[in-house]
């Protein structure tokens, strides 16, 4: 998942480095086999070096965008039955954050082909993610992880919460906000996601109406996901750091989506300090695990052998 650091990370950092890779891929004593077949596409893809989506999915302040778009995705009863009813969370965590991982960087980074494969195979593992929802009026309705419904309130929730936290934490996006939006509105129509936003102001429409509809809720099922997401089971060593990446990821929810979640809000005089302490962990993640992932370098070897001339 990450690039190959020297010097800094050796040592007595080298098992905090080890321990962090093995959370974001499941492993940490190779490199997963699927970020090695990027290198091997035949085209660009939908994305490149000096896109949007390169800077925010290749950024640190992603480590805060994740834990914000579970919570704020928990605020769907819908989404929330399809993981409470067939996600292996509790038993298999880092398994799902690394399936997870694996979707975002392959259609960020990959060919077109394998963009459009990768989530052709999570849709067929949604097709069997069905049951029953109590809304946030009370009915009780049918789901499926595959309804247009759902899959567009995970794609405004995530979008939401990656461009937020590097708003927060990021360096330069090009093309602004509105640049990213639109252009991780692709990963939307691959999933089948109708009428995805194409600028920020859209997306932030789409939350408000959804918060405003009643749609979301909270209540007893949802505290319950956000106890398991605050105390992540990760190894002792990375505790301290995941700490304030929570606490991050909560300052940056609005006040009435943290009241649904039965969070507190973040006292003023602690909003300057927590800023500071969470670019503190991400630049220590950065240390650790070097300036570029290993889907991007990946991506970099594919497009280097494209430029390439073919031999005569």
């Amino acid at each position: 998942m990450t690039g190959t650091t020297t010097g800094a990370t050796g040592g007595v950092l080298a098992p905090i480095r080890s321990r962090l890779i093995e959370t974001l891929a499941g492993r940490s004593d190779e490199v997963p086999a699927w970020v090695l077949r990027l290198e091997f596409g035949e085209d660009e893809g939908f994305f490149g070096p000096g896109s949007a989506a390169w800077a925010v999915h290749g950024g640190m302040p992603t480590l805060v965008a994740g834990v914000r778009a579970l919570l704020l995705q928990a605020l769907h009863p819908g989404a929330l039955a399809g993981v409470r009813d067939f996600s292996r969370y509790r038993e298999d965590p880092l398994g799902r954050l690394a399936g997870t991982i694996q979707w975002i960087h392959t259609v960020t980074f990959g060919s077109r082909g394998q963009a459009i494969a990768g989530s052709e195979m999570v849709k067929s593992l949604h097709r069997r993610v069905t049951g029953t929802f109590v809304d946030g009026h009370g009915v009780e309705r049918p789901y499926s992880a595959n309804d247009p419904e759902l899959a567009r309130w995970v794609h405004l929730a995530f979008t939401d919460a990656f461009l937020t936290a590097h708003e927060r934490w990021g360096g330069p996006l090009p093309g602004g906000a509105d640049g990213y939006v639109g252009e991780w509105a692709t990963a939307a129509e691959l999933m089948g996601v109708p009428d995805a936003p194409r600028t920020a102001a859209q997306l932030r429409a789409g939350i408000d109406a959804a918060t405003d509809s009643g749609e979301l809720r909270g209540g007893p099922e949802v505290e319950e996901i956000v106890r398991f997401i605050r105390r992540a089971p990760l190894r002792r060593m990375l505790r301290p750091s995941y700490r304030v990446v929570f606490d991050a990821a909560v300052s940056t929810l609005e006040p009435r989506h943290r009241a649904m979640l039965g969070l507190p809000s973040t006292p003023l005089q602690r909003v300057v300090p927590l800023h500071a302490a969470t670019a503190a962990v991400l630049r220590g993640a950065r240390v650790l695990l070097g300036p570029q992932t290993q889907a991007e370098l990946a991506a970099r070897r594919r497009l280097d052998r494209l430029d390439r001339p073919a031999a005569s």
